[in-house]
């Protein structure tokens, strides 16, 4: 409905409520044409936070069998390449001693001869690539479990 001001002529009247009324409309169709423009940048936002927060639950529990599988004492899992072990003598009699075995029940965990023992732990000989590889697999083991396989092993019956 128009507004009739006295002191405003009758067509000036109809010009500023025709004003209003386009601005009020024009208005109106702008504010319709953004949010049928915003609405999907909204729902594809509100999806993409989601995504987020999932990935970022999915790297806490990463983390945190990790974290678990480090304290277990377990290696974590690489992309399986050999990776080359190094060799000391005193690490060797170090474990052996650890271990309170003599160098022939150790190697027989080890699956070589005492002598053999012998000669790397006094540095006169190096052991081969795959003897270092089941060196140091023995290097987890504890005093019960050596003692468990020693005891394995000396039950078999041996080839001749």
């Amino acid at each position: 409905m128009p507004v009739y001001y006295p002191a405003i002529p009758h067509t000036k009247r109809v010009m500023t409520s025709l004003a209003n009324l386009l601005k009020s409309e024009i208005t109106r169709l702008a504010r319709k044409e953004v949010r049928a423009l915003v609405e999907p940048l909204r729902k594809t936002n509100a999806k993409y936070r989601h995504d987020i927060a999932t990935l970022k639950q999915q790297l806490a529990e990463q983390q945190r069998a990790i974290a678990a599988l480090r304290r277990s004492g377990d290696k974590v899992p690489t992309d399986h390449t050999p990776i080359p072990t190094r060799f000391s003598a005193k690490g060797l009699r170090t474990l052996r001693t650890r271990l309170g075995l003599s160098a022939a029940d150790f190697g027989l965990i080890a699956g070589v001869s005492g002598q053999s023992i012998y000669h790397w732990e006094a540095g006169k000989t190096e052991p081969r690539a795959n003897q270092k590889a089941a060196l140091a697999g023995l290097r987890a083991l504890g005093k019960r479990e050596a003692l468990t396989r020693l005891e394995a092993l000396a039950t078999k019956p041996t080839k001749r």
